[in-house]
């Protein structure tokens, strides 16, 4: 009974299906930007095949709906035979070349190699997904007929199919977005709440009247959240500044308010504008608003270089809007991000531009990935053209960003889409692994605006148009770290950098979406040019505080 029903689930595939199937699950084996872990390809492999099977099952409905000749008889038998060898051949090829695609991504980013990708177990999961996906579509196309079938019995057959069509994809649309979505965000929204609510034992309250959540800080220690906490704890200590710093040496300010801290975003902006006001945060030479990623979490590179350059002559501010994932984040309320970091920055601002000119620090915005997507939207030019903030750091703009889109696309000709030049440089200017800001054709000016982002990052650089068009970054010279045997294929390519982006932050730092701490140092480096600093002081900086990795989970 189970050879039958084999049997006769073989004689029901598309034979066309298959082939396309087959060349879409081969390319999806091939490098895209970043090491890909052995389950993720193999789910893409398998929703790779599907794709392709159902472009190819639509392709030979196409060709019989024009009523164009189809193979018959002994001709079709031969072709099936010649067909399903092709699909095998390629398959196995195809597998066994994965290792070689791994590694040629896996050498630019200094990963060992893999012996083996795991071909059988890749081909297997990937037959799997295929066969669960093709169910559905099965189960989907019945709910179809029995609808349109009817609903025939009261209106033409025409509009009875479309009448099943439409019933079909409304079914399957509110299941997927309304009881799955809701179900996965439940879950999602638990577990994320009681790991922002943990207290690690590791981090005590401080005791430093100038920390925020001690007992002198209008902010409770607790409430400030697990990457409230974190931040509050990592800023760089008097004893590290003090070993290579030249210039005066003052504690850095940390302020921070994390979710739970207040109800509404209004209050949770004032909170952190009144702790700021305590601690002296204005008094400062630099004053650094930050917009965290949807967990909360705040790059701790990105701000410890910045507090070693000035000698922790800095204050900085954060306020959490989310614990959620930043994809989760994004998808689940994209507006508590943008709300949040545009309160915070128009009480800060305020404040700012009240005071004497000469007598105020130099303020900066800066934010990673949603971070850097909504501290992008906190700030309209349009209100500080008439007295305009120092610049901004943002790292891994999102490919959303649309300032980062417009000025990519508008780059000086000649420029690499993933490292772009815009006009001059004396306004905006994007650095990767290289770190070189000073060479452009103009002078910094006053407002400064630097893009930390790496060629091998999909969050970046995945376009929605792969799915037909060769992204621009693909064409001409590749990234330092972006592997020349990346090709581009309709729809496998668009799959391949989705996937990506769910690995991104597992790419080891310095590639994908882990930033090096020594590149954030250059691109403050070039942004404030803080005094008393030469290339061997640098250098000795970078060796001493490190890259700083920090679980992907965490961000």
């Amino acid at each position: 009974m189970r050879v039958e029903h084999l049997q006769l689930f073989r004689r029901s595939l598309s034979t066309t299906g298959l082939l396309v199937g087959t060349l879409l699950f081969a390319t999806s084996l091939s490098p895209s930007l970043v090491p890909r872990p052995f389950l993720m390809q193999a789910l893409l492999a398998g929703v790779a095949f599907s794709a392709g099977y159902g472009v190819g099952v639509f392709l030979h409905w196409l060709w019989a709906f024009m009523e164009l000749p189809e193979f018959k008889g002994r001709v079709l038998w031969v072709g099936k035979i010649v067909a399903w060898t092709i699909c095998v051949g390629v398959t196995v090829w195809f597998l066994f070349r994965t290792s070689m695609w791994q590694n040629s991504v896996r050498e630019l980013m200094a990963l060992p190699p893999v012996e083996t990708a795991r071909p059988f177990s890749v081909g297997l999961i990937a037959v799997l997904v295929f066969v669960l996906l093709l169910g559905l579509a099965r189960l989907l196309r019945l709910i179809k007929r029995t609808v349109s079938r009817t609903a025939d019995r009261w209106v033409p057959g025409r509009v009875a199919l479309v009448v099943g069509i439409v019933v079909t994809a409304m079914l399957f649309w509110s299941l997927a977005s309304g009881v799955l979505a809701r179900a996965v965000l439940n879950s999602f929204d638990v577990s994320f709440k009681q790991l922002d609510l943990l207290i690690e034992d590791e981090l005590a309250p401080p005791s430093h009247p100038l920390d925020t959540g001690s007992a002198h800080s209008l902010l409770d220690w607790n409430g400030l959240g697990r990457q409230g906490r974190r931040f509050v704890a990592g800023a760089a200590s008097i004893e590290d500044l003090e070993a290579l710093s030249p210039v005066g040496i003052r504690k850095p300010l940390r302020v921070y308010v994390g979710l739970n801290s207040a109800e509404t975003i209004e209050e949770r902006a004032q909170l952190a504008l009144d702790e700021m006001l305590r601690v002296g945060a204005f008094n400062r030479d630099y004053l650094v608003v930050i917009t965290p990623t949807g967990t909360g979490w705040v790059d701790p590179g990105g701000l410890l270089s910045l507090e070693h350059l000035v000698g922790g002559n800095v204050a900085s501010v954060a306020v959490q809007y989310s614990y959620l994932p930043s994809w989760l984040s994004l998808l689940a309320q994209e507006e508590m991000g943008q709300e949040t970091a545009r309160e915070l920055f128009t009480l800060v601002y305020r404040h700012w531009r009240s005071l004497p000119a000469q007598a105020r620090p130099r303020l900066y915005l800066f934010g990673l990935s949603l971070g850097a997507l909504n501290s992008e939207r906190s700030a309209d030019v349009w209100d500080l053209v008439g007295d305009p903030i120092d610049g901004a750091l943002w790292s891994g703009p999102p490919f959303r960003s649309q300032t980062w889109r417009w000025v990519s696309a508008n780059r000086n000709p000649g420029t690499p889409a993933w490292l772009p030049r815009f006009r001059d440089g004396s306004v905006i200017r994007f650095a990767n692994q290289d770190g070189d800001l000073t060479d452009f054709d103009g002078p910094w000016g006053p407002f400064r605006i630097v893009y930390l982002q790496y060629a091998s990052d999909p969050i970046s650089f995945f376009r929605p148009e792969a799915l037909f068009r060769e992204p621009a970054w693909m064409r001409g010279e590749r990234g330092p770290d972006v592997s020349p045997q990346l090709r581009w294929y309709p729809i496998v390519t668009f799959l391949q950098l989705a996937v990506d982006i769910a690995a991104a932050e597992t790419a080891p730092v310095g590639h994908g979406h882990s930033f090096a701490t020594e590149h954030y140092m250059q691109s403050w480096y070039a942004l404030i040019e803080p005094p008393g600093w030469d290339a061997a002081r640098l250098a000795a900086l970078k060796r001493r505080i490190g890259d700083l990795p920090e679980n992907a989970a965490d961000r």
